[in-house]
């Protein structure tokens, strides 16, 4: 019994507030009164789940363990969201405590022991309906915040990968800026010393227009043993011909596609000393233009990689699906997680249908499937491993199959691995909620998503339609 807590206070919790004194004074005779300060733990992780909390003053932070972590999901107060109430609540099938509840400030409750639940529902049935509505709520709030969570652990899971895949073509351009400085600075006292040769303008044209058809050329293909006999013949050519100073340049011009006869032919009409200007000119122009080249590669990178970025990381602005291509949003996530990919040099096979339509998605919540999906094929996999990406469509769906050689899902979890907060990941190295937002997010797509798992082949198979259904207004 309680004799700490009068009536009129507890008209003062939300979810009491309309319940007859008669009532009100059996909830006093049937709790006990507890008192904390703040900071006091009143509950940890998997600890029996045997009490309703019924809020006089005071809030409690609740914390999920989330394989190991404790991870902010919810707080209790008097308020309309909870009514004043957490902890076990009649009809839940809750059985030992999900996480760590924290008071907040000074914490004032009755507890009610899930004993008395089967009198109190006799007592009111239409109050015990009023708190599984407060309990529903409370899991969709639940809900919405373990899915910002795991877009928050989708984006982590692209993080790295993606500032690797960035510094990469960033520090190339770096490098070529530099290198690109110096060519130019080279170029000011080429073209002094051409000038001093008195090189006339119809010889320069004739050299540039020459280069402009080397680069506009198809690279040579030539095997490493070719190359290196073709850089021989031209370095010979120079020794032969006393342009000893020319030696460094043979790789350049055999990497343009010069020949020995392209060479010969700028020699005409010009003193030994003009020559070797204008070809150092020349290897000096050749450079910079396939330095430039491979700073637009570079850039272009970036470019693709930050569309990649753009388009995976979708934000579902409306609550009406989008029409998307499936087979360019994988190609996305496959693009962010290029590094990962690398580290275990994984082979990726793609057999993608050609007639795959647009789909109406929310895009955002589907790229999320594949983050979790590939990613945790990755983890599944050996160095070397082997990664199948397989789409179909019909008139009405389309299917993707992701498959993976890895070791295998055991048997016997395999009908559990959607569950909420299962994970076979050591502690860190998974949130255990990938495949169960995985499922709710299909789910929401009126799709289907199975997974057939033997040693050595592991497939998950995702169907979705083609058109959402109509939401009536």
């Amino acid at each position: 019994m309680n004799h700490t807590i009068t009536i009129e206070e507890l008209k003062n919790n939300i979810a009491l507030s309309d319940l007859p004194v008669e009532h009100l004074q059996w909830v006093l005779d049937h709790t006990e009164y507890h008192e904390y300060e703040d900071g006091t733990i009143l509950f940890n992780t998997g600890e029996p789940a045997l009490y309703m909390w019924i809020i006089i003053e005071g809030k409690l932070d609740f914390y999920m363990d989330i394989n190991g972590t404790l991870v902010y999901y919810i707080s209790f107060e008097n308020d309309k969201a909870s009514g004043g109430i957490t902890g076990l609540i009649p009809h839940s099938r809750m059985k030992t405590s999900p996480g760590k509840s924290i008071s907040v400030g000074k914490l004032r409750v009755l507890a009610m022991s899930k004993d008395h639940f089967p009198e109190l529902e006799q007592l009111n049935s239409n109050f015990v309906q009023k708190l599984i509505g407060y309990m529903t709520e409370r899991a969709k709030a639940f809900a919405t915040v373990q899915l910002q969570h795991e877009k928050v652990s989708a984006l982590g899971k692209l993080s790295a990968g993606i500032a690797h895949e960035l510094n990469n073509p960033a520090a190339a351009i770096k490098r070529i800026a530099s290198e690109l400085k110096n060519r130019l600075y080279a170029n000011y006292d080429l073209t002094s010393k051409l000038l001093s040769d008195d090189v006339s303008s119809d010889q320069l044209e004739n050299i540039r227009t020459l280069a402009k058809e080397k680069e506009l050329a198809q690279k040579n293909s030539l095997t490493a043993l070719k190359r290196m006999e073709k850089e021989d013949e031209i370095t010979d050519w120079f020794i032969a011909n006393d342009f000893t100073a020319l030696r460094e340049t043979a790789e350049t011009f055999t990497e343009f596609s010069f020949s020995t006869s392209d060479l010969e032919n700028i020699r005409k009409d010009v003193t030994n000393s003009a020559y070797v200007d204008q070809l150092l000119w020349l290897e000096n122009i050749l450079i910079s233009g396939r330095l430039i080249k491979d700073l637009e590669d570079a850039s272009g990178r970036i470019s693709t990689l930050v569309g990649a970025i753009k388009s995976h990381v979708h934000m579902d602005r409306t609550n009406d699906p989008q029409r998307t291509n499936i087979h360019t949003d994988i190609e996305n996530t496959l693009t962010l997680m290029g590094y990962k990919l690398r580290d275990k040099n994984i082979t990726v096979k793609k057999d993608l249908c050609a007639d795959m339509p647009m789909v109406e998605a929310f895009i955002g919540e589907l790229n999320q499937v594949w983050t979790n999906l590939i990613d945790n094929a990755i983890d599944a996999l050996d160095k070397n491993g082997e990664l199948t990406i397989k789409t179909s469509s019909g008139k009405k769906d389309i299917t993707v199959y992701i498959i993976d050689n890895g070791a295998g899902i055991p048997k016997d979890i395999q009908s559990r691995i959607f569950d909420p907060f299962f994970t076979t990941k050591k502690v860190g190295q998974g949130t255990g909620i990938g495949l169960d937002i995985v499922k709710r997010i299909i789910d929401r797509h009126h799709g289907e998503i199975k997974v057939n798992s033997v040693p050595g082949r592991t497939e998950f198979v995702i169907c979705i339609p083609v058109s959402q259904p109509k939401t009536s207004t």
